[in-house]
């Protein structure tokens, strides 16, 4: 098994401009991240020259026995919070969690990113 630390980001602010039913789908999906996340140890902060869309991320830490499918799963929850649409945000994305990771995670977290690239 392996600790990884995953981004989440802070729910207020993301609602504005959404109907009911988008509403509704992200406070879902936000529960099954809460029930996912029930082993966290600790919390922390992105680096300090992290900023930008994901400044106000929180982040977490986990033990997993599965870091890319669950690296992977948090990247696209990233990815549909922030509403990522372009390749400058999605490179910021990839730093912070090669910053908040051990270089042991670093691959891993290479390889699910690039997955969700060629999928």
């Amino acid at each position: 098994m392996i600790y990884i630390i995953f981004g989440e980001l802070a729910m207020h602010g993301f609602a504005g401009g959404m109907d009911g039913f988008e509403e509704l789908n992200k406070m879902e999906r936000k529960k099954r991240r809460l029930k996912r996340h029930d082993r966290i140890s600790f919390s922390a902060t992105l680096p300090g020259d992290g900023s930008g869309v994901f400044a106000g991320s929180l982040c977490v830490v986990k033990l997993s026995k599965d870091p890319f499918s669950d690296i992977r799963e948090s990247i696209l929850d990233m990815i549909d919070d922030a509403g990522v649409r372009d390749w400058n945000t999605m490179e910021e994305l990839v730093y912070c969690y090669i910053a908040l990771n051990s270089p042991e995670v670093h691959e891993i977290i290479v390889n699910a990113f690039l997955s969700l690239c060629y999928s």
